[in-house]
């Protein structure tokens, strides 16, 4: 599995300044240090390979040219970015510098969120953001801004992310399948044994992934982050509990979107009630946040993160069971599994973010108990006409019996 190649593309200044003016934002403010913020090199169109050891700034006005701050010696940092240079040499100079190009401006975007609301956002350091409102400049997020161009797919990323999660889909229908024909043959097996023959599927598939998928049976399936290793794993027998969550990509090809699901079964053909349970609560309460957004899109609504969390915690709380639901109830999805757009997260953070049109993003609840845990995971993704859709469809919508597959 190699990583997806990435091609160049023209910086998007116009759109840039049409969403600062549609955001009554005088400018949005980019600074980096020291690997301080991948999202200024994802918006700015710059990569890892560019040599910055020295503060650089990059403002860009809601109208006019931008303009780029940047250290005598490093002069070249950022040639590839339309607009004025304006070199320093000393703290002095770039700090007066600074004062000039931010002359007139009232506020301007910076990624930065107040009280750390957004961590995903917050990338600039308070010292900064204390340089920049003493040259009485108002400093807002650009936690919005950002989903625009960090967030949003083109056509060609919606099919990407619908193939690679339509694979999802027939890969962890193989795993189970392959938990019974090993279980059936009498032979032994592991939670590590799946996971790889599921990354083997990743290559004939030419799938990428950055991290192996969770393969994971009882105890284990309560612990949202466990992960078998060739060292740490656990047998797979009859009676158990199984959980897979699979996560991938089209390799080698531009910009592609990850797809990000999970699947419950029982290794066995009757599936005890307790499991049937509480996996009826969590699909339930997954539906619940698809309806919602469902019904917030075709109504058009604006809709945020943190009302999607709360619905879907909700029906799980109702249940008695909300002390295990641990986690948010979703994440952004795009060229990395864990975007940079808004999450339906009202636990962990607060993420008072748009769920913007053309944007991706998982809903999946989870209950995690000693004994064992569900989790229910489909992706979603927003259209810009008012429609919503679920990639790999049809979706879970009960336990598998794994020893009555295919009768």
């Amino acid at each position: 599995m190699s990583i997806a190649s990435k091609t160049k593309t023209a910086f998007p200044l116009e759109k840039i300044q049409s969403k600062l003016a549609e955001h009554s934002f005088d400018g949005w403010l980019f600074y980096f240090f020291k690997n301080n913020d991948p999202i200024a090199l994802a918006a700015l169109k710059l990569t890892e390979t560019h040599m910055f050891s020295r503060r650089w700034y990059y403002f860009v006005p809601k109208s006019g040219e931008p303009i780029k701050l940047v250290h005598k010696i490093e002069a070249g940092a950022l040639d590839s970015l339309p607009g004025r240079k304006v070199e320093y040499v000393g703290w002095q100079e770039m700090e007066s510098a600074l004062g000039e190009i931010l002359a007139g401006a009232k506020n301007v975007a910076m990624q930065y969120s107040p009280r750390n609301a957004v961590p995903y956002i917050s990338r600039v350091d308070a010292g900064t953001i204390e340089l920049i409102t003493s040259l009485g400049v108002k400093v807002v997020s650009s936690a919005n801004l950002v989903q625009h161009f960090e967030a949003t797919w083109t056509k060609e990323q919606l099919d990407s992310h619908i193939f690679a999660t339509e694979k999802l889909k027939e890969i962890v229908h193989l795993a189970f399948a392959q938990v019974k024909k090993e279980l059936s043959a009498g032979k032994s097996l592991t939670e590590y044994d799946i996971q790889q023959f599921i990354v083997s599927k990743f290559n004939e598939n030419k799938l990428y992934t950055y991290s192996p998928p969770i393969v994971a049976v009882n105890e284990n399936c309560g612990n949202p982050h466990y992960q078998p290793t060739a060292e740490i794993h656990k047998p797979i027998k009859m009676g158990d509990f199984l959980l897979i969550d699979l996560w991938a990509k089209q390799e080698n090809v531009p910009q592609s979107v990850y797809g990000d699901i999970t699947w419950t079964a029982f290794v066995g053909d009757t599936i005890p009630q307790k499991y049937i349970d509480i996996f009826e609560i969590v699909k339930d309460a997954r539906n619940a946040g698809l309806n919602f957004v469902k019904e917030a899109v075709s109504s058009g609504k604006k809709l945020y993160g943190w009302q999607v969390d709360d619905v879907t915690r909700q029906h799980i709380i109702d249940k008695g069971y909300g002390q295990y639901f641990v986690h948010r109830t979703g994440h952004s999805i795009g060229e990395e599994v864990h975007g940079n757009g808004a999450n339906l997260d009202n636990l962990e953070t607060r993420d008072e973010r748009e769920l913007l049109p053309c944007t991706g993003f998982s809903i999946e609840p989870g209950i995690y108990m000693k004994e064992f845990g569900v989790r229910s995971e489909i992706d979603v993704y927003i259209g810009d006409a008012k429609n919503v859709i679920v990639a790999g469809s049809p979706i879970q919508e009960e336990l598998i019996a794994i020893m009555k597959m295919g009768e």
